[in-house]
């Protein structure tokens, strides 16, 4: 118990300490405070994992179309609202795309970087919806472990950023993630219109491509900052990369088994289904042809029987 008790201790003096490194500028702003909110969220989203499926067991799934609509292209536009801002403010600030130390400072074009990535952690909560709505339209299938890894751990890990590293190189990777979630929410708002807009969204899977692409793109632009010894936290750039490959293996486990591995499957299926249908054919064509050709021959058959008999019977007819 005693070692227990010191690591609690530890642990707690240790957060203390960090508080007095933390960013001043966003300390007041929602969820900001302590982590308490963020992981008060964070565990209401995996519960509701857990109790969502129970309580649509034997319900009827919502449709939600309008709602998804409404939704999806409010994701849109919030994202590109963060990516404007990213672009504007770190173009006044004069960022750099290489190295890019955090400016703590009350400069304008500093707490609108910091605005706007606290904008990008807010949407990253509000991206739990996803999931709430697979839940409740009963497309259990989509809720993966990928899908669940992905969204828990943005929100979750992304108070962190805002909380010590509001601007910097933190700025680089939501830039290019808040452009890629414009386009993947583009696609689930047209794809909610219907049927009708559906059938024109032939680049679905070129959005896992984009993403597994900003992966890759993060870990050279993150080793790059380590390899010039840029002024920004070492163990951020560390941790940043293997979270990155965690999504590499992730996203390309899922692109090989979504569309790769199902393509020769379809193939051999489509071929199958062909030679049966001309087996079958085949086979109901033959038999009918033998059956035919036994009707005939019994046909055949049966006439000299009868001949036979008339010529029996006019032959006692005779002799009686």
């Amino acid at each position: 118990m005693e070692i227990i008790t010191h690591l609690i201790n530890d642990t707690i003096e240790f957060y203390k300490w960090t508080l007095t490194i933390a960013d001043k500028r966003v300390e007041k702003w929602p969820l900001m405070d302590n982590p308490l909110p963020t992981l008060a969220i964070s565990t209401s989203y995996l519960l509701f994992l857990w109790l969502g499926p129970k309580y649509m067991k034997n319900r009827e799934p919502f449709q939600l179309r309008k709602t998804l609509i409404v939704y999806n292209f409010s994701m849109v536009f919030l994202n590109f609202f963060i990516f404007k801002e990213l672009f504007m403010a770190t173009r006044a600030a004069r960022y750099s795309y290489i190295c890019q130390s955090v400016d703590y400072s009350d400069d304008p074009n500093e707490v609108r970087v910091a605005g706007a990535l606290w904008w990008y952690f807010i949407s990253k909560g509000i991206e739990y919806l996803d999931t709430v709505f697979f839940i409740l339209r009963k497309k259990f299938n989509q809720v993966t472990f990928l899908h669940v890894y992905h969204h828990c751990s943005m929100f979750t890990l992304w108070w962190i950023g805002i909380k010590w590293v509001a601007g910097g190189q933190s700025f680089f990777g939501a830039h290019m993630n808040a452009m890629i979630h414009v386009l993947m929410y583009l696609y689930y708002g047209l794809a909610s219109c219907g049927p009708k807009i559906q059938k024109y969204l032939w680049w679905k899977k070129y959005l896992t491509i984009i993403q597994m692409i900003q992966f890759h793109v993060t870990i050279g632009h993150t080793a790059l900052s380590l390899y010039v010894n840029c002024d920004f936290p070492h163990w951020m750039h560390y941790s940043l990369i293997c979270y990155a490959i965690t999504f590499i293996v992730l996203f390309g486990n899922f692109y090989y088994q979504t569309y790769r591995r199902q393509q020769p499957a379809r193939r051999d299926v489509s071929s199958s289904s062909k030679a049966g249908k001309a087996v079958s054919n085949g086979t109901l064509n033959g038999l009918s042809k033998a059956a035919n050709g036994a009707m005939l021959m019994g046909s055949k058959e049966e006439k000299p029987q009868e001949n036979s008999g008339r010529r029996k019977r006019k032959g006692r007819a005779k002799r009686d």
